[in-house]
C-alpha cells in the first residue's frame, strides 16, 4: 500500500515537490527558482517550458533524497501561482508566449477602457471580482491580441489556454499525446471569465472580453483523479487534486468552518476567510472566490485580501539595493533598532491590490531624515507586510462583521520572529504559527489524498494540525494606533502616480 501522497507547489518564484506522511508531515522536499523576466516596465513574465522542466527536475530530486519510487505514492496534487497565463500549441506543446504574471500590469488600458464603460465593479455580481490587471481573463485577452496568430489558433482549438495548474497537468499527463486539459474551480475563479454561482464558464463574459470558447479548459473539482501521470519519475501516479495557492493554504490550514481565516506570506499575502456555501459579495474591497470543491459536494467560497507586494520587497532590498546579501539576514538588520525612525515604505510596485484597488498607485518610501539608516528600512519593509495585512483584516471585518479572534499564518515570512509579533500587536490579536507551515503544498496534498481514499475525511485533516507557537499581542493601544495612521497617510501619498 502507498504510504504517502506528493504536491508540486509551483510559485511565483520557485518550484518544489514535497512528500507528506499520513500525519502531514514532511517526508522529502526540493526546489529550485525560475528566472523572473522583466521586458518593460511593469511587465513580468515566466518561461513555461522552463517552468515544467524545473517542475520534473525537482519531482526528481525530492523522490530520491527519500528513496521513494513511483508506488510509494498513492497520488499527486498541485497548487500553482493563480492568474499567470499562457497560450500554447495543443499539437507541439510549445508556448505561444512566456506566461504573463499575475503581478503583470501590461492590461491596464484594457482595465481603464472597461471601467469606463460601467465602473469598476460592474462584472463583480457575475465574476466576484473587481477589474483590475490582476486576473487571467484580460491576460489572455492581451495574448490573444498581440501575439501573432493567437487569436487564430485559439478560435480553432489548436491553441489551450491554461493558468500554470492547466499547463502542469496537461504537460504531466501526456501533452500533446493525450493530455488532459482541465483547470479546478479555485483557478478558474481567478480568470474573470467564470460564473461564481454556476462554476462554469460565463458566455456573457466570454462575449465581453473576446475570448474564444474553443481554447479554454474543462473546469472540475479541486479533488478527484483527472488522469495518470506519464513522466519519467511518477508513472502511472494519479493526478488527483489541483488547488490555486492560497486556497491550498487554506485546506492546508483546515479552515473548513464558516468564519476560519488563514494568511500566507510570500511573494505577496493573501488572507482568506471560509464564508460557507454561499458567495459573499464584498463591499469593501475585497474579492469573493472559490475556496474549494471537493469531488461531487456544493463548492465552498471564501473572502480574500489579495496584496501584491510582501516578500517581493525583501527580495527587492536584498537584489536591487543590496542592503543584505540573504533574506534571513533582514531580521537582525531590522531588529538592531527600536523602531522604524518614521520610515514607512508602501511597496506598490505593481499598484495596491485590496482593499484598494489602486493601478495607479506606485511605491513610496516616506518620512526619511538624516536619521534614518539601512537597519530603519529593513524594520519598514517588514512593518509593512503587516500593515497592509491589517488593512486587509480590517476590510474584511466590515463585510462579515466578525471580530478577529485569531490569524493562522504561513509562507516563507512566518520564519521571521519580529514579523510575527509586530503582525500580532498590529492587529491586537494572536497570531498563530502551525508545526507544518507547508500548508500550500499540504493542501494540495490533503486534496489529492482525500480523492483517492488516503485520508477518509476532513476530520482526518484536522487531527493532523498543531500549533507551533502563538504570538501574542503587547503593544500599547496608542502607539499602535500612532503606527497605522502614519502607514495609511503614507499609503494616500502613493495614489496617482500612474497618469
Amino acid at each position: 500500500m502507498s504510504r504517502y501522497v506528493g504536491a508540486i507547489d509551483q510559485g511565483t518564484t520557485s518550484s518544489r515537490f514535497i512528500v507528506f506522511d499520513r500525519k502531514g508531515e514532511i517526508v522529502s522536499v526540493a526546489q529550485k527558482e525560475h528566472r523572473q523576466i522583466y521586458p518593460r516596465p511593469g511587465w513580468v513574465e515566466h518561461d513555461p517550458l522552463e517552468i515544467i522542466a524545473n517542475t520534473e527536475e525537482v519531482i526528481g530530486a525530492a523522490l530520491a533524497r527519500a528513496d521513494l519510487k513511483a508506488r510509494d505514492l498513492a497520488a499527486i496534487g498541485i497548487t500553482n501561482q493563480r492568474e499567470t497565463t499562457l497560450l500554447w500549441d495543443r499539437r507541439t506543446g510549445r508556448p505561444l508566449s512566456n506566461a504573463v504574471v499575475w503581478m503583470d500590469t501590461r492590461t491596464a488600458q484594457l482595465v481603464a477602457a472597461y471601467t469606463r464603460d460601467g465602473g469598476q465593479d460592474r462584472f463583480r455580481p457575475k465574476t466576484g471580482l473587481p477589474l483590475t490587471t490582476y486576473f487571467a481573463g484580460l491576460k489572455l485577452r492581451w495574448i490573444l491580441d498581440n501575439v501573432d496568430g493567437a487569436r487564430a489558433q485559439a478560435e480553432s482549438g489548436e491553441a489551450l489556454f491554461g493558468t500554470i495548474d492547466s499547463w502542469l497537468a496537461w504537460n504531466l499527463t501526456g501533452g500533446p499525446k493525450g493530455g488532459v486539459h482541465v483547470m479546478d474551480v479555485t483557478n478558474a475563479s481567478r480568470t474573470q471569465l467564470m460564473n461564481i454561482a454556476t462554476c462554469e464558464w460565463d458566455e456573457d463574459m466570454l462575449a465581453e472580453f473576446a475570448i474564444p470558447r474553443a481554447c479554454l479548459p474543462r473546469i472540475v473539482s479541486s479533488s478527484r483523479v483527472y488522469g495518470e501521470l506519464r513522466t519519467t519519475h511518477l508513472k502511472g501516479v494519479r493526478l488527483a487534486g489541483i488547488l490555486g495557492d492560497q486556497q491550498a493554504a487554506l485546506v492546508g490550514q483546515t479552515c473548513f468552518a464558516a468564519g476560519e481565516a488563514k494568511n500566507t506570506y510570500g511573494t505577496g499575502s493573501f488572507l482568506l476567510m471560509n464564508t460557507g456555501k454561499q458567495p459573499v459579495q464584498s463591499k469593501a474591497g475585497l474579492l469573493t472566490t472559490l475556496a474549494y470543491r471537493f469531488g461531487d459536494e456544493a463548492p465552498h467560497y471564501a473572502l480574500e485580501g489579495a496584496i501584491a507586494i510582501t516578500g517581493a520587497l525583501v527580495q527587492w532590498l536584498r537584489d536591487n539595493l543590496k542592503l543584505f546579501d540573504a533574506a534571513p539576514q533582514i531580521e537582525p538588520l531590522a531588529a538592531s533598532v527600536e523602531d522604524n525612525g518614521d520610515v514607512y515604505i508602501v511597496p506598490a510596485f505593481s499598484g495596491l491590490y485590496a482593499p484598494y484597488w489602486r493601478d495607479d498607485a506606485r511605491g513610496v518610501i516616506t518620512g526619511l531624515t538624516r536619521y534614518a539608516n539601512r537597519a530603519h528600512l529593513a524594520r519598514a519593509a517588514l512593518e509593512s507586510t503587516a500593515y497592509q495585512v491589517r488593512d486587509v483584516v480590517e476590510a474584511m471585518q466590515a463585510d462579515c462583521g466578525i471580530g478577529l479572534s485569531s490569524l493562522r499564518t504561513d509562507g516563507g515570512m512566518v520564519v521571521n520572529q519580529l514579523l510575527m509579533q509586530f503582525q500580532a500587536d498590529i492587529l491586537d490579536a494572536p497570531v498563530i504559527r502551525p508545526r507544518v507551515t507547508e500548508t500550500t503544498a499540504l493542501g494540495a496534498a490533503y486534496a489529492a489524498g482525500l480523492a483517492v481514499g488516503f485520508w477518509d475525511n476532513i476530520e482526518d485533516l484536522r487531527a493532523n494540525w498543531a500549533i507551533e507557537r502563538t504570538f501574542t499581542p503587547g503593544m500599547p493601544r496608542e502607539r499602535r494606533e500612532h503606527y497605522y495612521r502614519c502607514w495609511k497617510k503614507a499609503v494616500e501619498r502613493s495614489f496617482g502616480w500612474v497618469e
